[in-house]
């Protein structure tokens, strides 16, 4: 039996794109469940992209979704670069046999010929033996070329609408539409899964493995990615950047498990789904041609629901990365629980525990406009009365304030709107009383009479 060989190419762009990550965890799929191999390759032969910290992007992103070398059905990196002698083998062979010709016409020349800006490349040159220009590839006059796609099905080019398609430069260095196949060839590929924006390319390629002697791999097109306004992932307008997402505090495992569901389910109502779990039942032909709807709201639902099941001890070390190193550690793990409950992404963890730390609370003057209002006064004045001599434990302390709130006629919820800017300096956090016994008795009492000073 064939050993399964996927590959995924990026170019190095300063980013990694989350339709590209999709496409390297449907691949990675691929290869892990028939025990084959993913093989990375860095499209690397634009000069202007070939930046050696772009390339260790590609490399750190994916290994933050769990591809990287330290499993054994990963193969590369691999850069397309290296292969240049084999890309100008192919083309001199493909010249060789007839199969391509030298063109020395401009696009100038093709308009004034054909009177039109929209017409391909006429043909000119196919039979006048040029020996130098650049090297086009001799498509079949008639007939069809036949694709099949695991998503599509099968699909026919008609090869009369396919013009003579350029695949090496004057000076003889390849196109990427030949690179790319050489490549494919030359690593033993036997399935190209990629974005559908890749589809119209598929059968050049398909006549240029069939011309150097080997049978085309299979092909799958995913669907594209759209965002809310069902408006194609672009990264001048939308977050695209899957570093983004992890510098953020999205966890890789919450990520992975919803680039997978872009396109594909596993065919129940199963959405919250671990990798192991997936993996077996991926399949191509599940994979839906209707645009996916890349929904950061369901995805910030996903991180959510993976950071509550995270065990505690495993949650406190995730959030390092967002503590200053001069917070205590210990009184981050009183509240840890609390917070754990409570934060969707690991950043907002900060604004959550930070009045435990600071020496005063952060001011924000829309919470504090919120909160102070007339009445404020009196009830941080009563409380702080009570905070005197209140036995210091939640239940307590939430009894004391809701005797104060009675006493100005206001339920618990209205109460403790003041208290709560006044300890932790914003409207929304993490329990209220809970928060002050760990702040303790005195640090809080500061806090309320500060606020009562600024009123």
């Amino acid at each position: 039996m064939t050993e399964v060989r996927v590959r995924f190419a990026p170019s190095p762009t300063g980013m990694f794109h989350v339709g590209g990550a999709r496409s390297a965890l449907f691949n990675w799929a691929l290869a892990e469940q028939s025990g084959g191999r993913f093989v990375l390759r860095i499209e690397d032969t634009d000069a202007a992209r070939n930046r050696p910290e772009w390339t260790e992007g590609i490399i750190s992103a994916l290994a933050w979704i769990g591809i990287s070398g330290e499993s054994p059905f990963f193969e590369g990196p691999y850069f397309q670069s290296a292969y240049e002698p084999q890309h100008r083998e192919a083309a001199a062979r493909l010249r060789k046999d007839g199969r391509a010709y030298h063109c020395t016409c401009t696009r100038e020349d093709v308009q004034a010929r054909t009177g039109s800006e929209h017409q391909g490349y006429d043909g000119h040159c196919r039979d006048l033996g040029r020996t130098e220009g650049a090297l086009r590839f001799r498509t079949p006059d008639d007939g069809v070329t036949v694709v099949e796609d695991e998503l599509r099905g099968t699909v026919e080019f008609p090869n009369e609408a396919m013009e003579d398609f350029v695949i090496a430069r004057g000076d003889g260095s390849p196109l990427f539409v030949l690179a790319n196949v050489v490549d494919d060839v030359e690593m033993r590929i036997t399935h190209v899964v990629r974005g559908e924006e890749h589809f119209s390319n598929t059968p050049k390629q398909q006549l240029l493995w069939r011309a150097l002697g080997h049978t085309p791999p299979r092909w799958a097109h995913l669907p594209v990615i759209v965002n809310e306004k069902r408006q194609k992932l672009s990264k001048r307008r939308d977050k695209v950047a899957l570093e983004s997402y992890r510098e953020e505090g999205y966890l890789a495992e919450a990520m992975v498990n919803y680039l997978m569901l872009l396109g594909w389910g596993p065919g129940d109502d199963r959405e919250i789904m671990p990798w192991a779990e997936m993996v077996p039942l991926f399949a191509l032909r599940n994979v839906n041609l209707s645009p996916a709807f890349f929904d950061e709201k369901k995805l910030r639902a996903f991180n959510g629901e993976y950071i509550r099941a995270l065990p505690l001890d495993v949650f406190i070390q995730r959030c390092g990365a967002w503590l200053d190193p001069a917070w205590d550690r210990d009184t981050f793990a009183e509240v840890a629980e609390l917070a754990q409950t409570r934060v969707a992404v690991l950043s907002e963890i900060t604004a959550n525990v930070d009045f435990l730390f600071l020496a005063e609370p952060v001011h924000d003057q829309p919470s504090w406009d919120k909160a102070m209002k007339p009445g404020a006064a009196d009830i941080l004045r009563g409380y702080a009365s009570r905070l005197e001599t209140v036995s210091w434990a939640p239940e307590s302390l939430k009894t004391a304030l809701e005797e104060v709130g009675a006493e100005h006629g206001l339920k618990l919820g209205k109460a403790q709107a003041p208290v709560r800017v006044a300890v932790t300096g914003r409207t929304v956090g993490l329990p209220l009383f809970e928060s002050i016994e760990v702040l303790g008795r005195e640090r809080t009492l500061d806090r309320v009479h500060a606020a009562l000073g600024k009123l």
